[in-house]
């Protein structure tokens, strides 16, 4: 474990503005990196102090923005954490509120790649100790894609937070909007049992995708005289989304929410979001909300913070102190 008695925080450009404030949370200053693009759009960043021997963090959201791809993003940061180990740091964890790549983890068609383990296998190469994701798109993979350290970080106790504040004690159905989500509905449940002594029922849609093409309409739970609350890890063009909360009206739903970690906001989701059907979009601020009408925003979504629970994970990461508890507890 490093020796020194507080963690270096550090973050690319297109994330400073909020890991400046997760660094604030922590009581830190954010330390300095320059960061250079040259005329041919080459790029290399440093850091401007000493980290030999130090326990250092490197944030950065890997979901474009209005300046920087995906990919974009992904290089920069593999060039980070390589510059910090070149320059002596003890150990490195990549802090990534939301991870890139993270839908493609299994093949379906002849000769599919496997981008989940390709992404796992170039943090690996640049020397991080340590992956910290939140809310990834399929666990398992992410567990199993790398062969460094990682935690996984969810952000269903915000979440949370905000529904028991919003819906009072209307009786609630938790959905999934398709099978593969099963799981992460019934963490969700587990939550609610833990923070406020009742677990509530569930339900899942059935979904097929093929060609970036879903379907499947067909809903199995109770949600008849319930307010139905949609929970998936991101939303993306937000046909998914609607699918379920259509299927939920159709069962007599008296209203639907959607709560979701990353809003990621692609192609159409401003139309498909503003449908009637959705009452609601509970997000985190994991990703800038940069894609998104103004108006619609105002109107039907809500964003809760996750800067706390990154801050906290950190902190007990430096301390060698468990996350298990950190997300378990109530």
């Amino acid at each position: 474990m490093p020796q020194s008695t507080e963690p270096q925080l550090f973050a690319p450009a297109a994330s400073r503005p909020f890991a400046e404030r997760v660094a604030a949370e922590l009581g830190l200053g954010l330390s300095p990196l320059e960061e250079r693009e040259f005329e041919d759009s080459e790029y290399k960043i440093r850091p401007l102090l000493s980290v030999r021997g130090r326990d250092v963090y490197l944030l950065q959201s890997l979901a474009a923005d209005r300046d920087n791809s995906a990919d974009d993003k992904l290089c920069r940061t593999l060039f980070a954490i390589a510059a910090l180990k070149d320059a002596g740091a003890a150990r490195v964890t990549a802090v990534l509120p939301y991870l890139a790549y993270g839908r493609k983890d299994r093949r379906t068609k002849p000769r599919d790649p496997l981008t989940t383990r390709y992404v796992a296998q170039l943090f690996e190469a640049v020397g991080v100790d340590c992956v910290v994701g939140l809310d990834v798109h399929n666990l398992a993979a992410f567990q199993n894609a790398f062969r460094c350290r990682t935690e996984h970080l969810e952000a269903r106790r915000v979440l949370l937070s905000w529904l028991q504040v919003e819906l009072g004690e209307q009786p609630w159905t938790l959905v999934s909007p398709d099978a593969g989500g099963v799981k992460r509905v019934d963490r969700f449940r587990q939550a609610c049992g833990r923070e406020l002594g009742v677990e509530p029922p569930t339900a899942f849609m059935e979904k097929q995708r093929s060609s970036g093409v879903v379907s499947g309409t067909h809903l199995v739970g109770e949600v008849k005289d319930r307010v139905a609350i949609i929970v998936d890890d991101l939303v993306s063009s937000g046909t998914t989304l609607i699918r379920a909360a259509k299927a939920c009206r159709k069962q007599g739903a008296r209203a639907v929410y959607g709560v979701v970690t990353h809003g990621l906001f692609a192609k159409d989701a401003n139309k498909v979001l503003a449908d009637p059907a959705l009452d609601r979009l509970v997000v985190s601020d994991s990703v800038s909300l940069w894609r998104l009408d103004p108006k619609l925003r105002e109107q039907k979504v809500s964003e809760v913070s996750v800067i706390p629970l990154l801050a906290e994970a950190i902190r007990r990461l430096h301390d060698d102190g468990s996350l298990v508890e950190l997300l378990e507890s109530p």
